[in-house]
């Protein structure tokens, strides 16, 4: 078996609980007017303490000394869709006089917040550009009131039992949030930022780099994308990452499967309209940001029993062993950070089956309890890994962002599983019409997580595929999750070498 069919074999054996038909959930908004009340104008940072983080990050005064704002702009117009909700929303760094500009599209069940420290890190080095990290308009479904408070006892309990969720039959028009209405979104915040300059670059994390291509690939009325910008930044993911096969019109409408795991189709989106499954649902989203939260707050104090993990433990190891390569249950999801102490381990039997499918799989460890049952489970630092996790727990969920998508459209994984990297002469032509991609001759930068889903290679690949104008750089040690949150500005610094030549 090749490195690639058993790298997509491991991805579906982890990832196929991820398309569980959701249920409905008690006690989820049901008024409109009241639950999609959205503010349109901007809104600046709020008085906010995120709580403790490493002290000894350098870089700490410098980055929270950038601006940020958070902007919400009327999107496409969607049938059906309340018009709150037909928004473009970004979070922006930096000037609001630009130079330049970057677009920034997060993966696969991420929110704007996972750029937080990227985005500012690349402002850092270039002051009179800005970094507009995007939030695909699910995000306005979530409520983050309960957790940007300091009181430990209520975000304990947002960890055992998360917030109330809305039910799938209270959203009806997400079975239209899809590749069109996803990149109709982003175009408004890219035809925005053209009107402050010329500059204008779009990039994105993992499903982000995906979408990246497909922009400038998509025919908007005659209007290839990419006459929109002059550049894309893929990071660990490019068009064609986890599409798997193509569809056929009958997989498209009544059922689907991709590397990620069974797809509803087009038919069963009203009843399952958003990624609702054991392993990630909109409950244990707010669930996870509560402990990511607890985590930045009182990282040594005791987490909440019965809440994400099974064992004693310390609120930062509660809330780091969901995503460090060693013990993340999906290894897609993943990074680079210290390990558990006082931990008993036992080998992930699963993955080691697959071993060399994904880089590190075969090492992934189970976490059975402390080995003294008289101490929690602990967590130590790896001050040479990339991300520090107290840094990355701060900037989980703020004011202006969280980390996560609660609420992710299962419309646009099926979409992007038939769009997969060009649609002209398949069945979906007409509905998505990413039809310029052969004629791509855009600079396109590529840069993949040593320990990732995407390598150099995979980025030749694509480009061999356009006319575009290919860099490619590596992060060393680098899990997937890492390229931007990671502690150093190396990755920072790749992009605005390669953006600074290319403005005008």
């Amino acid at each position: 078996m090749s490195g690639m069919k058993r790298r997509a074999l491991l991805l579906t054996l982890t990832a196929a609980a991820l398309t569980v038909p959701a249920a409905a959930q008690d006690g989820a908004p049901t008024d409109f007017a009241d639950a999609f009340a959205v503010d349109t104008s901007d809104r600046t940072d709020l008085p906010f303490d995120a709580g403790v983080v490493a002290l000894a990050d350098p870089a700490r005064r410098s980055l929270d000394a950038v601006p940020a704002r958070r902007a919400v702009r009327p999107g496409t117009p969607v049938p059906g869709t309340p018009p709150q909700l037909n928004a473009s929303v970004t979070v922006r760094y930096g000037s609001g006089s630009p130079s330049a500009v970057l677009l920034l599209m997060p993966g696969y069940l991420g929110g704007a917040g996972s750029f937080d420290r990227l985005a500012r890190q690349i402002v850092t080095l270039r002051p009179d550009w800005a970094v507009w990290a995007v939030d695909r308009r699910s995000n306005l479904l979530e409520d983050h009131a309960a957790l940007l408070g300091r009181d430990l006892g209520t975000l304990g309990g947002v960890a055992r039992a998360g917030l109330p969720v809305r039910s799938p039959a209270s959203l009806p028009f997400m079975k239209d949030w899809g590749l069109d209405t996803t990149l109709r979104d982003w175009r408004a915040a890219v035809l925005e930022a053209r009107r402050l300059t010329p500059n204008v670059f779009i990039g994105g994390h993992s499903m982000g780099g995906t979408l990246s291509g497909l922009y400038a690939a998509y025919d908007f009325g005659g209007v290839p994308g990419a006459r929109d910008v002059r550049g894309l930044v893929m990071l660990d993911g490019l068009p064609g990452l986890m599409s798997g096969t193509p569809l056929t019109t009958d997989e498209y409408t009544q059922a689907a499967r991709n590397p990620l795991g069974p797809l509803p189709g087009l038919n069963n989106l009203t009843r399952d309209p958003y990624v609702n499954s054991v392993v990630f649902s909109p409950k244990f989203a707010s669930r996870a940001a509560a402990q990511a939260r607890l985590a930045a707050l009182a990282p040594d104090a005791p987490a909440p029993s019965g809440g994400l993990i099974l064992f004693p433990a310390i609120n930062l190891a509660a809330a780091m062993t969901q995503l460090e390569q060693r013990y993340a249950l999906l290894p897609f999801l993943t990074l680079n950070t210290g390990r558990a102490t006082n931990a008993s381990e036992a080998p992930n039997l699963g993955a080691r089956l697959l071993g060399a499918a994904f880089p590190g799989a075969g090492d992934t460890r189970w976490i059975v309890g402390p080995q003294d049952p008289a101490r929690p489970v602990g967590w130590q630092t790896d001050p040479a890994a990339p991300t520090d996790p107290q840094d990355f727990a701060r900037r989980f969920v703020t004011p202006l962002s969280d980390y996560s998508e609660w609420y992710f459209p299962n419309r646009l994984t099926l979409d992007l599983a038939a769009a997969r990297t060009d649609t002209r002469g398949t069945p979906f032509e007409k509905i998505l019409p990413v039809w310029h991609g052969a004629q791509l001759a855009l600079p396109v930068l590529g840069i993949a997580a040593a320990r990732g889903v995407t390598t150099e290679a995979q980025y030749r690949q694509y480009a061999a595929t356009t006319r575009a104008g290919l860099t490619t750089r590596t992060l060393p040690d680098a899990a997937h999750l890492d390229i931007t949150v990671t502690r150093g500005d190396q990755v920072a610094r790749w992009i605005s070498d390669w953006m600074q030549p290319l403005t005008r």
